[in-house]
């Protein structure tokens, strides 16, 4: 019996070692840089990055962020390369390398720039950024622009410059010569918010805070079949609720209109929460994607991740972002696909505040942070030695067949990006009885940086228990904002929420419009639930995670449409039925 289960473990960690993937896990893991600017880290050195534009070209897919010291590449979305590079010159004395930098090509060449106020910043070029392999295309850039994106119409070879961040200018527009790259021109504005009407546009993490006007930003140009699709973020980084929007025309510089359908990406709730600042994107298979910004800001409120969504455009040309159950296991590019309905991989979280056990608490970092589904809060041990562990009950044998490990940056040292790094070092171990135990995942000697680990498991397995041993750390305790399991477990789904309610002021009642009350009626088997809204019953696009209540007060509506709302409960098992759909005037 003992050779069989030998047997059975060296299989089972052979085969997991090279399987390949079929799901990612939001945050995406790649190895972030830490925050390389002092003023920033007064409350504790971290880890950050934001504003991702991700591009397909030559093959694989290329992602550039804020503050990296270079950027990445990756041939199926899943495993990143990092390719160190600073394109900033010595007299570009600045903290930010590369902030909110724009992505693109032209024909057979990629093209980036940073963000800059002055007219100094270079446009680099390279037809083979799989190594450092650069060149500069202009040595002055003279636009002078933050977050810039440099957009090329294909079909009619013009190039664009779209930039701005603010909560006093709008966002511009400029013509770029095309063989010079230079401004062609005076910049036209483009767009501007108006949070009188659009409530998920006013400033606050739950949009409520009018003390400060709310920021645009992040310009982002999509040009699908005849029409362009303006993109920008608000109300602001370090909010849950910054978001996406997109206001559509027939010319480079409009006349825009507002898209109905908006924000058209947004994730106010879960576990990684914030959908703003991005980039749209398509695959291998023409299928379209959203990458944007994951806010943690608590050591700092620049402290960030990032995030791919599925989206797409439909029948009506509307676009989407599809972030409902967007931080669970979702299934990376394979072929043409309904991103509306065939991307979530359908495994639940099996330990959302589930009992823990640890091997040790540092201060008031308590080991339920790990498992109640907040980035923000987080578990520490006391220290960042060997065999510290973690441990999660799942309160009954389940189905495990995806692990996500969250590390949270308490204590580090390092700023920038170091040239190497010692990786994460662990072991996880499963069990039926929290006696008896195997192991599952052996990562004893690697030397990858992992802030966010994810791993599909090839064979499904069958526990209980599992155990998350230290064995390494690159910087910093041992500390986890969350470890994640998902899974299926053996009871029964939640059944279909009652007495779903919105409650909102009518179009001639005195009232605030842009807010909306949900109650609801309790599921007593639910772990959470999933409210989806729209402008239209059969474009309920938008959607908000909300564990462990039975209300929400969503202050993100439009003041003046009318809009339909639906919602569903979740728990380990699965995910219940919707309810009809409610109408609010």
């Amino acid at each position: 019996m003992k050779k069989a289960v030998l047997f059975w473990m060296i299989l089972w960690g052979s085969t997991t070692a090279f399987a390949q993937q079929k799901t990612y896990c939001n945050p995406i893991n790649i190895d972030y840089g830490y925050c390389p600017i002092e003023p920033f880290v007064t409350q504790g050195k971290h880890r950050a990055t934001a504003d991702p534009v991700i591009t397909f070209f030559k093959g694989k897919y290329y992602l550039f962020s804020t503050n990296q010291w270079g950027y990445w590449h990756s041939p199926d979305m899943l495993n990143w390369q990092f390719v160190s590079r600073k394109f900033l010159r010595p007299e570009h004395k600045v903290w930010d390398e590369l902030c909110a930098p724009s992505l693109s090509f032209v024909n057979d060449t990629l093209l980036v720039i940073g963000s800059t106020h002055t007219k100094e910043f270079p446009i680099w070029m390279s037809k083979n950024p799989e190594v450092d392999d650069w060149k500069e295309l202009v040595h002055k850039q003279l636009a002078g622009a933050w977050d810039p994106q440099i957009f090329w119409d294909e079909q009619k070879d013009e190039l664009y410059m779209y930039y701005g961040s603010s909560n006093l200018y709008p966002l511009y527009g400029l013509k770029l010569n095309r063989k010079t790259f230079q401004p062609e021109g005076e910049p036209v504005p483009v767009l501007a918010l108006n949070d009188h009407d659009h409530g998920w546009e006013r400033f606050g993490e739950h949009n409520d805070n009018t003390f400060l006007q709310p920021f645009t930003e992040g310009a982002f140009m999509t040009k699908y079949k005849d029409n362009y699709y303006l993109q920008y973020g608000a109300p602001g980084t370090e909010f849950s609720g910054y978001a996406d929007g997109v206001y559509v025309g027939k010319n480079p510089f409009g006349p825009f209109e507002y898209q109905s359908h908006n924000p058209f990406s947004y994730k106010p709730g879960g576990f990684a929460r914030g959908a703003g600042h991005g980039a749209t994107f398509q695959d291998v298979h023409g299928n379209y994607w959203h990458t944007s910004t994951i806010g943690i800001s608590v050591k700092n409120n620049f402290e960030r991740r990032i995030g791919i969504w599925p989206a797409g455009f439909d029948a009506e040309d509307v676009l989407y972002s599809n972030t409902a159950y967007g931080d669970y296991p979702t299934f990376l590019p394979s072929e043409k696909k309904n991103h509306l309905t065939e991307q979530f991989a359908g495994w639940m979280l099996l330990n959302y505040n589930k009992p823990v056990q640890v091997s040790s608490t540092l201060g008031g970092f308590q080991a339920n942070l790990a498992v109640d589904e907040d980035i923000k809060t987080y578990w520490s041990a006391k220290t960042e030695k060997a065999n510290e562990w973690f441990q999660t009950d799942l309160g009954e044998i389940s189905t495990v067949n995806a692990i996500q490990i969250n590390y949270a940056d308490q204590d580090v040292e390092l700023m920038g990006k170091p040239e190497k790094s010692p990786g994460h070092q662990y072991q996880i171990l499963a069990s039926n009885d929290g006696k008896k135990w195997k192991e599952v995942i052996d990562k004893k000697n690697s030397t990858k940086d992992v802030p966010h680990e994810y791993i599909e498991l090839a064979n499904p397995i069958e526990a209980r228990f599992l155990k998350l041993i230290n064995l390494g750390m690159p910087t910093g305790k041992f500390a986890l904002s969350g470890f994640r399991v998902f899974g299926k477990g053996n009871g029964l789904k939640p059944n279909e929420v009652q007495n779903f309610i919105p409650l909102r002021s009518g179009p001639k009642v005195k009232g605030e419009r842009r807010n909306v009350w949900f109650k609801w009626q309790q599921e007593p088997q639910a772990d959470g639930y999933v409210i989806y809204f729209g402008k239209s019953p059969d474009k309920l696009y938008g959607s908000i995670m909300v564990y462990g209540k039975n209300e929400y007060y969503f202050n993100g509506l439009d003041r003046s449409e009318v809009y339909y709302f639906q919602i569903e409960a979740f728990n380990n098992n699965g995910i219940g039925p919707r309810s009809e759909i409610k109408k609010a005037e």
